[in-house]
């Protein structure tokens, strides 16, 4: 490679201000004029490059697979700089994600596209240079254009200076490699008409926006492209041989190719690992990171950390914090809430996390970890400790308290929004008043919306709080939770929420928690088919109700007892439905009455006395209308259909269903729409509708008890297919 610079007989002084005082350009002779000691002026000619001064850094990357999108959308975006001005392209994502890779892929396929050649520049070797990176980036470009060290400017500008007129006619690209600040990309943007500069980097560089800087986002493999990436390393075969494990595999690396390269260089080097043995060691989330690694060098710990210790304290701190959370998103309440902060100083710092890659934002403004990435956030902190303390585990313990109690809060507050007068043991008037109702304004849909949104997340809390023994927390929140539930039929999440719940108030020595919340347990029981297990419950139930002396829940309790034997024994439901009346009435609470009334008309129903039952449920709807209870009141009117069916007046119980089914609807009671739409569609052969009529009503029947997880939803599903076969 020619050195450029002033001939021999100066004694190796670096003349000043060089950059300054070119002119030309790249292609001919360039005359400097500088000084030396005593002012003694000279001049020099910087001869063009040589022929053979075309640089060819960029790192060839030997297995790349997937990715075709991204690199399509790197070749769209070139395309409108072929003759323009230099253009600058952004890969982000987080550590691990394939930025380096695919940025070298890229620049191996469009190597014809810069006849002058190829620079790359790894920022992350020059990070300890204290602020001496770019500097130090420029004087590697300029060598790699033909300038040797003695005859490189001093200063950054002097460089930059240099740098643009020797990239000046040339055609080149420029891959800058794990760049975190915008001025290391703004100062090594070549001169040339069709040049380019590819970046990579996990932080935020929007800044280069001002730049028209185009900006791409890599996402970790799917499932089928971790498995090509797998088949590439390990051989085509070898997966072949036991695919689940393979998938497995994927699944636990979170489809980051980093982590599948570790465990693929696992697999190849010993020979007694086998897909499914490694899939076994990672699935222990507490070892997984350890176990993505080839030496203490190459691991994805290592990988991860780069970009944490790249953190401001207080953002490493929530970092480690937010490792703990039991959910698997979180708002900035949430994580105040993780960090005992407010949520505006929360929102500083995930706002650095999420510019650090370290945190995805979701569609609906909540956060979430990769999961390799939240295990590392935990096991940083069991390394430092989140406060330096010696226990850091403790920490973690505290962090689910806070968080716990931030749920508890946020439920119970949506559930009075949801209904204010519904039955509860608990009492939390002394939390609430600490808080502002966020639901206060926004009402009864936005708290079930919410409650709907977090149902993972408090589920996740629950496991969490139950498992650290947090009694005192797991059942007022497993009572308030149920407002969810009562709404939108989530079985599996109801039966487990209740049965943490109970377990939690029986440990704490709560009868009256225990019977409502076994009581309430029957509920997703008897959808569920375990009508056994629900009669224990119930009994269970009924035995602490009586116990805690509490008269409107002893009358709850019964009102539970009774749907059972509405399955079993109508005439013994009939009974215990009166029972629950007669204590509701007894205690003054007139909306547990109507509620009451309403179960007793359909038992009646259901025992072939329809005309009574008519009057009963006539009156229990009236009653719920009158207390504003709309939801309950339709049910009553369901009922209501049900009996003028039973008694040959299909007309009457068509209105009725219908009714009932656009209220239920607008009060979000899917679970009961859905059986009213099942009884509509029954009706059909006798009201003279159409087929396509009982299509509508079993089609949306389906949709909600399949989202809900009920085993109902098979055989309604058979019936819809049957009925699109038949035809007419």
């Amino acid at each position: 490679m020619t050195a450029v610079g002033p001939p021999g007989g100066y004694g190796g002084a670096r003349p000043p201000s060089v950059a300054n005082h070119l002119s030309g350009h790249a292609g001919g002779p360039v005359v400097q004029a500088g000084r030396i000691h005593g002012g003694i002026a000279y001049n020099y000619h910087l001869p063009p490059p040589a022929p053979d001064d075309v640089p060819d850094q960029v790192p060839a990357v030997r297995r790349f697979t997937n990715r075709t999108k991204d690199l399509s959308a790197l070749d769209s975006w070139l395309a409108r700089y072929a003759a323009d001005a230099p253009g600058i392209g952004v890969l982000s994502g987080l550590p691990g994600v394939g930025k380096t890779a695919m940025a070298c892929r890229w620049a191996g396929l469009a190597r014809e596209r810069f006849p002058d050649g190829q620079i790359y520049v790894d920022f992350a070797s020059l990070r300890d240079r204290a602020g001496g990176d770019v500097s130090e980036a420029v004087g590697m470009c300029l060598r790699a254009l033909g300038v040797s060290d003695q005859y490189l400017p001093g200063s950054l500008a002097e460089r930059v200076g240099w740098y643009r007129t020797r990239s000046a006619g040339r055609r080149m690209l420029l891959v800058l490699d794990d760049v975190t600040e915008p001025a290391q990309v703004t100062a090594l943007v070549p001169k040339g008409r069709g040049s380019a500069v590819l970046v990579t980097s996990h932080r935020d560089l929007s800044e280069l926006a001002l730049d028209q800087a185009e900006f791409l986002r890599l996402e970790p493999l799917d499932r089928d492209g971790g498995i090509h990436l797998l088949a590439e390393l390990c051989g085509a075969d070898a997966i072949a041989a036991d695919r689940p494990a393979a998938e497995r595999l994927v699944e636990l690396c979170g489809g980051l190719p980093v982590a599948l390269h570790l465990v693929a260089a696992r697999l190849r080097t010993c020979r007694r690992l086998t897909l499914t043995g490694l899939a076994g060691e990672l699935a222990d989330a507490t070892r997984r990171l350890g176990r993505m690694s080839v030496g203490r060098e190459r691991s994805m710990s290592a990988v991860l950390g780069l970009a944490y210790h790249d953190l401001p304290e207080e953002a490493a701190r929530l970092y480690r914090l937010l490792g703990w959370v039991p959910g698997r998103t979180f708002d900035a309440g949430t994580a105040a809430a993780a960090a005992g902060t407010d949520s505006d100083a929360a929102q500083d710092l995930l706002d650095t996390l999420e510019a650090a890659s370290l945190l995805d934002a979701t569609e609906d403004g909540r956060y979430r970890f990769h999961d390799l990435v939240r295990l590392h956030a935990r096991e940083t902190a069991a390394e430092t400790g989140p406060g330096g303390e010696a226990d850091p585990g403790r920490e973690g313990r505290a962090v689910i308290a806070r968080v716990t109690t931030h749920y508890l809060a946020l439920t119970a507050f949506a559930d009075r929004a949801v209904r204010e007068d519904r039955l509860r043991i608990a009492d939390l008037s002394e939390l609430l008043r600490q808080g502002a109702n966020p639901f206060a304004e926004a009402g009864r849909a936005s708290a079930l919306a919410w409650t709907a949104a977090e149902r993972p997340n408090i589920m996740a809390t629950l496991r969490a709080a139950a498992e650290q023994g947090a009694d005192g927390e797991v059942w007022p929140l497993a009572e308030a939770f149920t407002v969810l539930f009562l709404h939108h039929r989530h079985l599996g999440d109801w039966k487990e929420s209740l049965e943490l719940g109970a377990a939690a108030a029986a440990r704490a020595g709560e009868p009256a928690a225990e019977a409502r919340l076994r009581s309430l347990l029957s509920r997703p029981l008897l959808d569920l088919g375990e009508d056994d297990r629900a009669h224990e419950e119930l009994q269970t139930a009924v035995a602490r109700a009586d116990a805690s002396g509490h008269p409107v829940l002893r009358a709850s309790v019964r009102e539970f007892l009774g749907r059972y034997w509405d399955r079993a024994d109508p005439a013994r439901a009939i009974a215990v439905h009166r029972e629950a009346l007669d204590l509701n009435t007894a205690a003054g609470e007139r909306r547990g009455a109507a509620i009451a009334a309403y179960f007793l008309g359909a038992a009646q129903d259901a025992a072939g006395d329809h005309t009574t039952a008519l009057a009963t449920l006539r009156g229990a709807r009236g009653e719920l209308l009158e207390l504003g209870d709309a939801r309950m009141a339709a049910r009553a009117a369901a009922a209501i259909g049900l009996a003028h069916g039973h008694l040959d007046e299909p007309s009457a119980a068509r209105d009725e269903l219908r009714e009932a089914v656009q209220v239920l609807r607008e009060q979000d009671a899917h679970h009961y729409e859905a059986q009213a739409l099942v009884a509509l569609a029954d009706l059909v052969p006798r009201t003279g509708e159409g087929p396509a009529t009982v299509r509508e009503y079993l089609a949306r029947a389906v949709e909600i008890h399949e989202e809900g997880g009920s085993p109902a939803a098979e055989a309604l599903r058979e019936r819809l297919n049957r009925l699109e076969k038949t035809p007419g």
